[in-house]
């Protein structure tokens, strides 16, 4: 890996791998349509879609407590955000692939579907599972949304402005960081869960539709002009993703069909997802069957799990046609730095953040819309140096450094929480432990997705950056089953230690339900123990979040140090409309080309 990395960035890719797809050529034609006003109208779309994206997770996040206290199933949260965390992560590929082999707005349609018709579910759910299920579907809708953005982003800008802009694109956290607290706070108090998720069926809609149309309009318009045949046709049967638009006559229905899943990848996603499902999930459930881990289903689970894990790698590796993981992308230095560096930061972060709401709601005097306004600090900061981090790197054309300060930052932030996480600690300290999270956050999450990307080309850019995204997922879900595991086997522990006064179904009944909780004061001898029991388990959280914040500070060592230049990714001469540089600027990407080699080897030095 390391002679690799010192290679001529071109020669890193096959001829056969630089093919793009159908949609990636889509995109490339309608660099060569959009004229002045409709590529502001296309930035205006995508900040609305950016918007509600953002309202979204500012607000939705309280409201799961909420629903899951209302069934007496509090416990459950985590069980559930493994499912969800599933969804987001195995999602990402998908809707890659669908928005390479088809177009970008076709794939925004089909998340628009997904988001309106989980929040429908949730909204009218009868029980606990209903609301997992809606969620289930309404995740597939949310990283959707989240994936296309980036995607689209990477689509128009160049190396040295890709940064900046994928960081503006969350500048609505800013905002909504507050008035989504006094959103959510009023929507609990007043109209109740059901009514913060069922506004979304409306609101996404409406947000989502001028960036549909905008996308739609463009590739139209491209195809009408015959730019998108041009671009397309020297990909015939040789190219794999020609396959789409050949015509019906052709191509049989189950050819068709075959064709699709082979493309998608369909067997390895189905591997990827039960296998990390069956592997999580019992380690929040475990608590809650008889026999707990001695149960026979809780370890045929786990096996099973391993077996479709293996099986999955090797199903990849040697049999599939266009795998999840393809080889080029194990052997990119770029890439998997920055897939385990999201990893191992998303397993952190899960382990402070799952039970953190309801945390503070039990341990701290204050308001619920204090406690949301806490909850969004991380999110404000981790926003606000993301574009700070983003405007660094347009100048120092280096991502590098920008990612190895923020981890630190990251590391300390949450080392901190150890400290200042009690009941009696200083509300000072426990709100600057979220700010220095964020800060760190910021600086490694822009950073790191911009590596990544350079490392490839335009070709692999949506796969790319799903497959990094897909392995910060499942540390998110990794991070959430521990946290889960963490609060079932210790807290009842905990509530008996310092609860003994009190029946065990009366325990129970606390372990279930915020609420039941909260309607107790503080200074009262019941709430007071339920704290000491709170405080105890995310001690054991935070220590083990601490740990693991340390593995990508090492990792980002490893991270190349591309040139951020004027090209779409740092590994080929195209432009952002898919076109070679002319014989005659050879010399001055050649140039460029060395000086990023020179940076690689001085940032692995």
């Amino acid at each position: 890996m390391g002679e690799n990395a010192h290679d001529t960035p071109a020669l890193l890719y096959s001829k056969d791998e630089e093919q793009a797809q159908l949609g990636v050529k889509k995109v490339e034609a309608t660099h060569k349509v959009y004229g002045r006003y409709s590529k502001w109208c296309l930035f205006i779309s995508l900040g609305l879609a950016s918007y509600i994206y953002s309202l979204d997770g500012s607000t939705t996040y309280s409201y799961l407590a909420f629903a899951t206290s209302s069934f007496g199933e509090h416990s459950l949260i985590s069980s559930i955000q493994v499912a969800q965390s599933i969804i987001v992560a195995v999602g990402k590929p998908v809707i890659a692939k669908v928005a390479d082999v088809s177009s970008r707005g076709t794939a925004y349609l089909t998340v628009l579907i997904f988001y309106v018709i989980g929040y429908i579910v949730i909204a009218s759910a009868k029980n606990v599972g209903t609301v997992a299920g809606g969620i289930v579907i309404y995740a597939v809708g949310y990283t959707g949304l989240q994936l296309l953005t980036q995607i689209i982003i990477a689509d128009i800008t160049t190396l040295k402005w890709r940064g900046l802009v994928s960081s503006l694109v969350s500048a609505p956290f800013l905002v909504n960081g507050f008035i989504g607290s006094n959103i959510s706070s009023a929507v609990i108090e007043h109209a109740g869960w059901r009514w913060g998720y069922g506004m979304f069926v409306i609101l996404i809609p409406a947000t989502l539709s001028p960036l549909i149309a905008t996308l739609l309009w463009a590739e139209k318009k491209a195809k009408r002009l015959g730019v998108i045949e041009a671009n397309t046709q020297n990909e015939k049967k040789e190219d794999y993703a020609a396959s789409p638009s050949t015509s019906a006559s052709q191509l049989s229905m189950v050819r068709r069909g075959l064709n699709v899943a082979e493309q998608l990848d369909i067997v390895g996603l189905v591997l990827l997802g039960a296998a990390v499902a069956l592997i999580l999930l019992p380690l929040t459930l475990s608590q809650t069957v008889r026999d707990k881990w001695r149960n026979g289903s809780i370890i045929a689970t786990l096996v099973v799990g391993v077996v479709l894990l293996l099986a999955f790698g090797a199903w990849d590796i040697c049999f599939a046609k266009r795998p999840i993981v393809a080889l080029r992308f194990i052997k990119n230095r770029g890439v998997m730095a920055a897939a385990f560096i999201g990893f191992f930061d998303f397993v952190s972060f899960y382990l402070t953040y799952t039970y953190l709401y309801s945390y503070v709601l039990i341990v701290k005097p204050w308001s619920l819309v204090n406690a949301t306004y806490f909850m969004q600090t991380q999110t404000v900061a981790l926003t606000f140096f993301g574009i700070t981090a983003g405007l660094s790197m347009r100048f120092l054309h280096r991502y590098k450094y920008v990612l190895v300060v923020g981890l630190c930052i990251r590391l300390l932030g949450v080392g901190l929480m150890i400290h200042s996480r009690g009941a009696n600690g200083s509300t000072a300290e426990l709100v600057w432990t979220q700010i220095l999270q964020g800060i760190g956050g910021g600086f490694a999450a822009v950073a790191s997705q911009v590596g990544a990307q350079a490392s490839v080309p335009h070709g692999d850019v949506a796969i790319v950056t799903a497959i990094v995204l897909l392995w910060t997922e499942i540390g998110g879900a990794i991070g959430s089953a521990v946290a889960g595991a963490i609060w079932s086997n210790t807290m009842p522990k905990n509530l008996a230690k310092f609860l003994p006064f009190l029946s065990a179904d009366q325990r129970a009944t606390l372990y279930g339900s915020i609420t039941a909780v909260a309607a107790n004061p503080r200074g009262d001898p019941t709430r007071e123990g339920v704290i000491q029991a709170y405080d105890e388990t995310m001690k054991v959280m935070i220590i083990a979040a601490t740990a693991l914040s340390i593995l990508p500070v090492l990792i980002a060592m490893l991270m190349p140090n591309w040139y951020l230049g004027d090209k779409q990714n740092a590994v080929d001469e195209a432009n952002l409309a898919g076109e070679r540089e002319r014989e005659g600027h050879r010399e001055e990407a050649s140039e460029k080309a060395e000086m990023s080699r020179d940076g690689e080897k001085g940032g692995s030095s």
